[in-house]
């Protein structure tokens, strides 16, 4: 659940000033490949604003891999995906974590930092694949399919986590269903991450058809008419795209996979034309530490992720809003499935 809760204004001075570019000056520097030098008056009083007010509150900004360069680079503290996220989350040194993301992320994000106080920029900033699915939903597919253990996607509520035995991230679900040593899963809710999870596995996988509005919309024949543009591009794809989309792709990988692809490529002496068949903004956030390397950039756009902005950030530590609250039942029985995951992602890497 999120709430909004009473906190002070810090009356911050939004003007561009001399001692603001100042401030702002490294940071800047981290995104002007990717951010037109005209905008940055723009952004630089916020992230000024933003910087001390974190220190004042000794809070922190985590932020996904698809949030916009000048929160990804110029106010996050720890950035990642879902798994790097929920890690870094657990060992966050701070009374206040603002997560720039979606509400799921935030919730895990509470669930394994109870006694912190997490906050969302805006309340609306939901999901189409954590919405797909309920806790009745999860009941239902173990009467359907007794003795299965539920593996669930941490893009799901808290409360579709409490029905399940483990979550997983695209990142880790192929090692941690091998792991399990059993003959069979549901796997929840993301179909296609399923099917590639099946794909990789011996381990029959059982799928519910929830989808991502992002990477449902790629198709393969939009990959064969990059191809057909350029045959050296180099295709990567997040494995929530069709199974036919993973199919013309050179690598399948998590946002994290795909980022370190890109630093091993930009190493090259001649690096390789790429595009991220993912969110994107994800090509954006990798550009701007890899300027050596060219982005095709096909423009899926996740309407709840890019709810995030620096005035909302701003405001949300100013007025301490909106705080992320989960019922405790639900939240113990919750962190357990999250802190499996977790330990087999320690003990698997």
């Amino acid at each position: 659940m999120l709430t909004e809760r009473p906190g002070l204004a810090a009356g911050a001075d939004l003007a561009y000033t001399r001692d603001v570019a100042l401030e702002t000056a490294d940071a800047f520097e981290r995104v002007r490949h990717v951010i037109p030098e005209v905008e940055w008056p723009i952004h630089a009083p916020f992230v000024a604003a933003i910087n001390r007010l974190k220190r004042e509150r000794n809070a922190v900004v985590l932020a996904h891999n698809y949030q916009v360069p000048e929160i990804f680079h110029c106010v996050a503290d720890i950035v990642g995906d879902s798994l790097g996220l929920a890690l870094d989350a657990a060992k966050a040194d701070a009374d206040v974590i603002v997560l720039c993301g979606v509400n799921f992320m935030a919730e895990t994000a509470k669930l394994v930092n109870p006694s912190k106080t997490v906050l969302v920029p805006d309340l609306e900033a939901g999901c189409s694949l954590a919405d797909s699915i309920t806790a009745r939903d999860v009941q239902l597919m173990r009467e359907r399919y007794p003795g299965a253990p539920v593996v669930t996607y941490v893009n799901t509520s808290a409360e579709v986590k409490a029905e399940s035995d483990i979550c997983v991230t695209s990142g880790n679900a192929v090692k941690i269903v091998n792991a399990l040593g059993v003959p069979r899963v549901i796997f929840l809710p993301d179909e296609y991450l399923a099917k590639y999870v099946a794909s990789q596995t011996s381990v029959e996988v059982v799928a519910w058809k929830g989808h991502c509005e992002v990477h449902e919309r790629f198709t393969a024949h939009d990959i064969r008419a990059y191809r057909e543009d350029d045959p050296n591009l180099v295709v990567l794809a997040h494995p929530e795209c069709p199974p036919e989309v993973l199919a013309e792709a050179d690598y399948v990988g998590s946002t994290a996979g795909m980022a370190r692809y890109v630093e091993e490529a930009a190493r090259r002496e001649h690096p390789p034309r790429v595009v991220m068949i993912t969110e994107c903004s994800m090509a954006d956030n990798v550009s701007a530490l890899h300027p050596n390397v060219e982005f095709v950039r096909p423009c899926n756009l996740c309407p709840h992720m890019k709810r995030n902005s620096l005035p909302k950030i701003l405001r949300s530590l100013q007025e301490m809003k909106y705080e992320v609250t989960i019922d405790p039942g639900v939240a113990a029985r919750a962190r357990v499935a999250v802190e499996r995951m977790l330990e087999y992602s320690r003990s698997t890497s």
